[in-house]
């Protein structure tokens, strides 16, 4: 029964306007990121490197496909969550919103599973749009620009990685920026349980994801011991895998981090939608 919920409310995501402005979304800008890289990349590339150019000599084809694919993931993995809470704000809040969650309590399965199941569905649907991120910016960044080594530029300075060595950091990058986007799906979910609209938990999962990036940037003492327990201080740990060598034990604090907080948005979840008063 939890499998045919499951369909069931990954159907009704597929069936919504706005899973798709999504996707349209996402397509547009890297296609718009990928035209403007082919048209001015080397004077865009130039200026990240002018500041090296009198000590470093750089040789073959700079602007390839891997690098262009790691410019549209840094600039669009702050931006997707927007797209994930879009749709999966609505999952539980819709429901109150449109009357259909008394109807949806009447099947003959738990309240627990009716949120587990929207939960896998969301996390499916978030799923797609990060597989549909790393076909657009690694497919049709090679198509066009060609493979080549990657040139990383980081605090440290710049880290140069070859050709060969590339292809598992982005399968293990995009695991991991999954984890984070899923982490917002899973808040916008759990905000959702207590929403009876639809723009509340979509507004308030954004405003969190900014108040907390704001937190996680200020220099500020008093909250040096709370920015390692956010969130959004591991949303970007993707990036380790593009380090040499890779901090593999950093990654694995981010990993436990996001995926503790999963838990706790689902648990949080469960409880209030098990509490819920539906007959009002």
């Amino acid at each position: 029964m939890l499998v045919k919920n499951i369909y069931n409310e990954f159907i009704k995501i597929l069936s919504k306007p706005r899973s798709y402005l999504g996707i349209g979304a996402l397509t547009i800008l890297i296609c718009i990121i990928i035209f403007a890289m082919k048209v001015d990349g080397n004077s865009i590339v130039s200026f990240v490197t002018a500041s090296f150019e009198q000590t470093l000599s750089f040789n073959g084809k700079v602007i390839n496909g891997n690098l262009i694919a790691f410019i549209i993931l840094q600039m669009l993995i702050v931006h997707i969550p927007l797209l994930v809470a879009l749709v999966t704000g609505d999952l539980i809040s819709g429901e109150a919103a449109m009357g259909t969650i008394r109807m949806l309590a009447t099947k003959p399965i738990s309240r627990t599973q009716i949120v587990l199941s929207k939960f896998i569905a969301g996390a499916l649907y978030t799923l797609f749009l990060t597989i549909w991120l790393g076909i657009l910016a690694l497919g049709l960044s090679h198509l066009i620009f060609g493979s080549g080594d990657l040139i990383v530029l980081n605090s440290d300075g710049i880290v140069i990685l070859p050709n060969n060595d590339i292809l598992w950091r982005y399968g293990a990058g995009f695991a991991v920026a999954y984890l984070s986007l899923l982490t917002v799906s899973s808040l916008s979910i759990c905000l959702s349980t207590f929403a009876e609209n639809s723009i509340g938990p979509i507004v308030s999962t954004m405003a969190i994801i900014i108040l907390f990036t704001i937190i996680g940037t200020l220099d500020v003492t008093v909250f040096d011991t709370l920015k390692p327990y956010l969130f959004t201080t591991h949303m970007a740990s993707w990036r380790s895998y593009f380090e040499d060598p890779v901090p593999f034990e950093s990654i694995k604090q981010s990993v436990i981090i996001l995926l503790v907080h999963n838990i706790i948005f689902i648990s949080v979840s469960i409880i209030g939608f098990n509490r819920k008063d539906i007959t009002s």
